[in-house]
């Protein structure tokens, strides 16, 4: 098997056909077929048929489509693993959801990759439900943010940070100095973070509990630009209790009472299992959880995402 033939099935697996599979990777059908007869020749296995609703697989397709996409992200990370070693340096990916990225992650990311020299950390955003995925295909080294609906052996699961999400609105809100009922939090604006946007994690959850009804979220490009709105007053947010702390205690924001309830969360640190991860992920894996690095996430100066490379994205919707 050659990566060239990996890549043609994967694409296929992905898209669900061959003609799918040869935009995406700027070839002509032919060439597609051709790497999966070979693959089919090699392996003595059909892997798939085509049916009437896609692409039927055979159980040796399946196992292949699982392995293929690892097999492929193990050679790129052991290409990158290389070139990085060759320059003397090491490379460590780091995927965050976005509220753990704008909140804690600048703090943990300096103070960790501070202790060597030799670490150049890649901090990039995501939506916590690629997670896994991103693990299995090496595409990434470490994932954080809200625990997975299940965790199995092929992954390592590790709690660190437990935090609160809290309701704020500006000084000039009616409900700066009044308790607010069920029905009255569905009247208001909401103003929210990036981390809105998804399915899973503590935001979407309240926001589900409390049923916003969509028209009356605003979501921003970052947890502190809806923040900054509400101290305007144009609203209430959800936002992460440790991070506006100062915020409260000037009389900038005030917390919403009545029907609202703190809603507690934690964030997870995820790795392949111990045989499987880089050891820069388990250094990573076992320093998260020390006082150092909760001091740090809490009260750290934190950095611009500009220290690392490449530069953080957010995307709002997926």
């Amino acid at each position: 098997m050659t990566p060239t033939q990996l890549r043609a099935f994967t694409a296929t697996v992905r898209l669900g056909s061959v003609k799918a599979a040869a935009a995406d990777l700027s070839v002509s059908e032919a060439a597609v077929s051709m790497h999966i007869a070979h693959l089919r020749k090699e392996l003595g296995d059909k892997l798939f048929t085509r049916a009437a609703s896609g692409l039927a697989f055979t159980p040796g397709g399946l196992r292949l489509a699982s392995r293929a996409a690892e097999m492929l992200g193990l050679q790129d990370q052991t290409v990158l693993e290389v070139s990085q070693a060759g320059a003397g340096r090491r490379l460590l990916r780091v995927a965050a959801s976005s509220l753990f990225a704008e909140h804690a992650a600048p703090g943990l990311i300096e103070l960790f990759a501070s202790r060597a020299d030799d670490l150049n950390v890649e901090l990039s955003v995501h939506n916590p439900q690629k997670f896994g995925a991103m693990l299995v295909s090496r595409t990434v080294d470490v994932a954080i943010g809200p625990r997975p609906a299940t965790v199995d052996d092929s992954m390592s699961c590790t709690p660190f940070l437990n935090y609160q999400v809290i309701a704020v609105v500006g000084t000039g809100h009616p409900l700066a100095t009044a308790r607010a009922g069920a029905a009255e939090l569905r009247e208001q604006t909401w103003l929210l973070g990036p981390s809105a946007a998804g399915r899973v994690g503590m935001v979407p959850s309240v926001l589900r509990r409390l049923n916003i009804a969509e028209r009356d979220q605003r979501i921003f490009q970052s947890h502190a630009a809806a923040v900054e709105e509400a101290k305007h007053g144009k609203g209430v947010a959800l936002v992460v209790a440790f991070a506006v702390a100062k915020d409260l205690a000037a009389g900038d924001l005030h917390q919403v009472t009545g029907a609202f309830q703190p809603s507690r969360g934690s964030w997870h640190l995820l790795t392949l299992p111990e045989r499987d991860a880089p050891p820069a992920a388990a250094e990573l894996r076992r320093f998260v959880t020390t006082p150092r690095a909760t001091q740090a996430m809490l009260r750290g100066a934190g950095v611009t995402a500009g220290r690392f490379r490449p530069a953080v994205h957010v995307t709002l919707w997926s």
